[in-house]
């Protein structure tokens, strides 16, 4: 590792003066935690008891949840219903202090919901609630106009898309027109199968299966080295092709992330985590610190070491999470060899 505590909190301490905004589809994850101790009598499947429940942000919102917990200001964009879920999101990004200005509430739309059971620690089941809703040309032009503005005032700006709607061209546009003026990163975190001219972001954060799918290449298989791994070096170079990315991050789970940055040769970070209860998340978090870390000064190693990190913390917790620079300066000192 080449990024050092001291440079790792030099960062972490410029993160409350940067402002990030992450663009795409917001959602509300609710979790549902039981217990089993039988089998129903009309199917087979378990009959969880519930215990509690709880409700967090999710999708685009989550990523923005993680900015903050890192301790830097973050707002959103994207649409949501006029619904019970739209202002339970609204409500827990603004506890959470997460900018809700450009989060546009619509008649007529349906907050996408993500319900998941759990058991005795393991998942059981995801219920989605989504509905999908086109957006009249009136609503297009006045988030769009909305956009514009909170991009004249942030340090950093995160595409989250999940192919939901709230990403569209003239939003990735507009996004990266703002970027280029202003000179500030912008992150892509890509759905597979949503086709959009993302050409010129500073970084994009696949992870293998989608960068994969993304690239119109067959997987064979994960090599011990990621480095040695042709498939996997032909896959960066067209998505780095695709993007005209500055640079790719590949997170390979257990063996860490695969970076390639223009002009160099790639690299592979090994995988910081201790224990893996849960990977919900991880990938939000990744972007979420890359991106901030950028804005912060960072070169990309520094910003993906720390991604990296931060991730390792993240999968060692249940359910949806996050980290706190405390927990990311924790880390690293106890996986010191």
């Amino acid at each position: 590792m080449s990024i050092s505590q001291k440079r790792a909190t030099a960062l972490l301490r410029k993160f409350p003066r940067r402002r990030v905004l992450v663009v795409g589809d917001l959602m509300l994850d609710r979790y549902v935690y039981g217990s089993v101790s039988r089998i129903s009598p009309e199917a087979p499947v378990p009959v969880v008891k519930v215990v509690r429940e709880t409700s967090m942000p999710g999708g685009a919102s989550n990523v923005a949840c993680n900015i903050r917990t890192l301790g830097g200001k973050a707002s959103v964009a994207g649409m949501i219903g006029k619904d019970s879920a739209g202002i339970e999101l609204r409500w827990l990004l603004t506890h959470a202090d997460v900018d809700v200005e450009c989060a546009m509430m619509f008649a007529g739309a349906s907050t996408i919901v993500k319900e998941r059971i759990i058991a005795e620690r393991q998942q059981v089941v995801r219920v989605d609630f989504e509905r999908s809703t086109a957006w009249s040309p009136r609503q297009s032009e006045k988030f769009l106009a909305m956009l514009a503005l909170e991009l004249g005032r942030v340090d950093g700006v995160i595409v989250e898309d999940y192919g939901k709607g709230a990403v569209t061209q003239k939003v990735v546009d507009l996004v990266l027109a703002a970027a280029r003026r202003r000179k500030i990163p912008v992150g892509l975190d890509p759905k597979e199968g949503h086709d959009l001219n993302m050409k010129g972001i500073t970084v994009a954060t696949p992870n293998r299966k989608e960068a994969f799918a993304i690239a119109g290449m067959a997987d064979p298989g994960a090599k011990d080295n990621p480095l040695a791994d042709k498939a996997l070096l032909k896959t960066g170079e067209i998505l780095m092709e695709k993007w005209a990315a500055e640079n790719l991050a590949i997170t390979l789970g257990a063996q860490g992330m695969f970076l390639m940055t223009s002009g160099k040769g790639p690299r592979h970070v090994p995988t910081r985590a201790r224990e893996v209860f849960d990977v919900s998340g991880a990938g939000d978090t990744v972007i979420a610190a890359c991106v901030t870390a950028l804005a912060a000064g960072a070169e990309f190693l520094e910003s993906a070491e720390l991604a990296n990190i931060a991730a390792g913390v993240v999968v060692g917790k249940l359910g949806t999470a996050s980290c706190t620079p405390e927990e990311l300066l924790a880390h690293m000192r106890n996986s010191e060899p």
